[in-house]
């Protein structure tokens, strides 16, 4: 049974390499470990070994080809698989099998080297394994996951001499990540089974060989001795079966005078063999193989594998093939609906005029240069991871709106933890009063709204005893008065705390101010997606995750830098546990 030599894994995010030079041709001998050819990839260069010794039978991939990691480079055997020629190339082979019998029964030492070559069929009908016939496929171990290096073959559903189609299942194969179904790349007759059920294999290792002809284990080339078979009937009875074995069995049998007789066949070969080489061209969809991991993504992101053009070798569609089209097919409307979301900035009237501050602009300016000459601020921040928050979100804002009629944005979910945290941690809540400190006993917590007149900080009372529904209502309440300018006076004092949702315009993060009498003001940015680490099951894993960044502004005159620590690293821990449910309101 011959050995296959495939390209091994040779780093994290190598996926593929590029076969620069042979050290070894077939017919050579080789020793286990010793270098049979050297690849190139993007990370290394190195010479990949052999994994057992004998002797190269054939060699599959040429010199400055580019190959997937797990892909079949050569097979390794004992000799008797061969190809005649010494260092001819795997796809010359078929060629030079046609044109033996004409050579040989034109020689004059004829008699020698059919003795010889029936030495070499009778090696071969005792191997346990006969070799494949030049037109077989060999079905390997896909990749199944990054992290899969092996699997197990569970169950054959095919035998050997059945009948295949294209994407036909072949066999369950078992992983500790998945179990699957291995297809057959091509349609034919599975002639070859090389791992049993319960045999582990790696990835890239053959598993079976399916032809146009009968199992080769059946293969009447193989099983007729020399001595029975008169010359003359062998040709007719074996072509039809695999044309390489019937046209070896006339070259070892036949009489010299009959040369002539036997050349016809071995000159139309090459004629017969042109339908089957053009085949990939003919239909790219039944020869090119597919595997499940790349089938799956395929209908996942909704591609259609028939328009997808492969990079792999010959043509071969890959998982990031799949991936690019995918992008394509979504840029592709993105790009549409982006164009009338971004119109050209109009001119602004007020250019080249002087206008007097509003009143309203006046105090605020005013007092933001006294909370300044009068305060010692300085800002914390920290990134807060909301995957759960936002897929909880999502799963309840229709239902929340249908109920309360408010939208669930995030700005409640950040107002409650920042009510609660303030319950927990006072002096961020306090205000200073001379040489007092005052801790008042509610969360009365201003929220910033924007407006045409400036900013405006509405409050929400008693922000620690309500809920999401409660808060959501009267944020939008307040907000909206506030714009329509019909708020009381009163309902734009006595604020404790101040909410400023600076990612209401798409900023990460900024460095609020804070305003007397309050001591602190939280920021919160825009929630955006971006690569996080995250640990599953003790493995670290790199997937999309959302996150925010939240900063808190405060007087450094009372509050310490660990007081606005924990008070973020508690508004943090709220907010990634997601636990809101009991706090909906609905």
């Amino acid at each position: 049974m011959s050995t296959a030599v495939v390209l091994p894994a040779l780093g994290e995010s190598v996926t593929e390499g590029t076969v620069t030079r042979w050290l070894k041709q077939v017919g050579d001998t080789v020793q286990a470990d010793e270098g049979l050819l050297e690849i190139s990839t993007d990370k290394v260069d190195t010479e990949i070994p052999s994994p057992v010794s004998g002797v190269i039978e054939e060699i599959l991939v040429a010199e400055d080809e580019t190959v997937e990691v797990g892909a079949l480079l050569a097979r390794i055997g004992d000799g008797s698989g061969a190809a005649s020629g010494g260092d001819a190339p795997a796809e010359e082979a078929p060629a030079e099998q046609q044109q033996a019998p004409a050579e040989q029964a034109q020689s004059t030492a004829a008699p020698a080297e059919n003795e010889v070559e029936a030495a070499q069929q009778q090696a071969q009908s005792d191997s346990p394994a006969p070799a494949a016939s030049s037109d077989a496929t060999d079905v390997v171990l896909p990749e199944l996951g990054e992290s899969v290096t092996e699997g197990t073959v569970t169950r054959w559903l095919k035998q050997v001499g059945d009948d295949v189609a294209v994407d036909e299942a072949l066999l369950e194969i078992s992983t500790d990540k998945v179990d699957t179904e291995i297809p057959s790349p091509v349609a034919g007759t599975l002639q070859e089974i090389l791992a049993g059920e319960d045999e582990t294999v790696e990835v890239g290792a053959v598993l079976a060989r399916i032809g146009s002809g009968a199992p080769a284990a059946q293969a009447p080339a193989q099983e007729a001795p020399a001595q029975e078979a008169p010359a003359q009937e062998a040709p007719a009875q074996e072509a039809p079966a695999q044309e390489a074995p019937a046209q070896e069995a006339p070259a070892q049998q036949a009489p010299a005078q009959q040369a002539p007789a036997q050349q016809a066949p071995a000159q139309q070969a090459p004629a017969q063999q042109a339908p089957a080489q053009q085949a990939p061209a003919d239909s790219d969809s039944d020869s090119l193989y597919v595997t499940p991991l790349v089938r799956r993504l395929a209908s996942q992101q909704g591609i259609d594998l028939s328009t997808v053009t492969g990079t792999g070798v010959g043509g071969r569609i890959r998982k990031e093939d799949v991936l690019k089209a995918a992008e394509s097919k979504s840029q592709a409307p993105a790009t549409e609906a982006a164009a009338p979301a971004a119109p050209a900035l109009e001119v602004s009237p007020l250019r080249g005029t002087t206008q007097k501050m509003s009143r309203l602009r006046k105090v605020v300016a005013e007092r933001a240069v006294a909370s300044m000459q009068q305060t010692a601020q300085l800002t914390t921040f920290v990134e807060v991871d909301v995957t759960k928050l936002a897929a909880f979100r999502n799963a309840k804002k229709d239902e929340f709106n249908q109920k309360t009629g408010a939208k669930l944005s995030f700005l409640p979910f950040f107002t409650l933890a920042a009510a609660e945290a303030l319950q927990a941690f006072p002096i961020i809540n306090s205000t200073v009063d001379g040489d007092s400190i005052v801790y008042p006993a509610s969360e009365n917590i201003s929220i910033a709204v924007d407006t045409e007149r400036g900013l405006l900080t509405p409050v929400v009372r008693d922000a620690g005893t309500k809920n999401l529904a409660q808060l959501a209502q009267e944020i939008a309440d307040l907000a909206a008065r506030t714009r329509d300018n019909k708020l009381k006076p009163d309902e734009l004092a006595g604020g404790t705390f101040t909410v400023t949702n600076t990612g209401s315009r798409g900023a990460l993060f900024d460095t609020p101010l804070v305003f007397l009498p309050q001591s602190a003001i939280l920021g919160t940015g825009v929630v955006f997606k971006r690569p996080g680490v995250v640990t599953v099951d003790g493995v670290d894993a790199i997937a999309v995750r959302s996150y925010v960044y939240l900063a808190i502004s405060y007087d450094h005159r009372t509050i310490d830098g660990a007081d606005a620590a924990r008070f973020l690293g508690a508004i943090k821990s709220r907010l990634e546990s997601a636990e809101f449910a009991a706090n909906l309101g609905i």
